[in-house]
């Protein structure tokens, strides 16, 4: 007699099979968007967090702790969101983070992803730095990384981003139970 609970005892979001196949590439980038769009939301409470109390008056005052503010503060949200298994833009694009088996992340597993997402600005951002370019043209360099970053997926085995490799995650096609 096996101890683990019936299919019928579980939660509807646990039974439901998952596809293990990951997401067209252009529904991955439009949630990626779509994410960054919500992502205004949070820098925006954040910001206005900081300022408040390090009592900034100037935008360029404090800019790194800001900036290193922000890090924290996306790293917390991304990391719960993904512990629960995806955020709001995941949900709308019925897109959800899993393991290599297919299981829920971990924290730890969450914040590694994390970390490691960064590598979509990280390098143009590095190679950038010693140079004073202007806006357009470093945002032109940025995209361009992010395209290629994108299209590298491609590569993958189960044409997963390669930080989701390097992390142990996938991305993967979730379709919620029907009420």
């Amino acid at each position: 007699m096996s101890s683990l609970p019936s299919p019928d005892a579980l939660p509807a979001a646990v039974a439901a099979p998952l596809n293990l196949q990951a997401p067209r590439l252009i529904r991955r980038m439009a949630c990626w968007m779509y994410e960054g769009i919500l992502m205004f939301g949070v820098v925006f409470i954040a910001g206005y967090l900081f300022g408040t109390l390090s009592q900034t008056r100037n935008a360029m005052d404090n800019r790194h702790a800001l900036q290193a503010f922000l890090f924290v503060v996306f790293g917390i949200y991304f990391t719960w969101f993904w512990a629960k298994g995806q955020t709001l833009a995941m949900k709308t694009w019925h897109i959800r983070v899993v393991d290599r088996e297919g299981r829920p992340l971990t924290q730890r597993r969450a914040l590694l992803r994390y970390v490691c997402s960064w590598l979509w600005f990280l390098p143009p951002l590095a190679a950038l730095a010693p140079f004073s370019l202007p806006g357009g043209e470093a945002t032109v360099i940025v995209l361009g990384w992010v395209a290629v970053w994108a299209v590298l997926s491609r590569f993958h085995p189960q044409q997963q981003f390669w930080h989701d490799a390097l992390a142990g995650t996938r991305l993967v096609h979730y379709e919620p139970a029907k009420k």
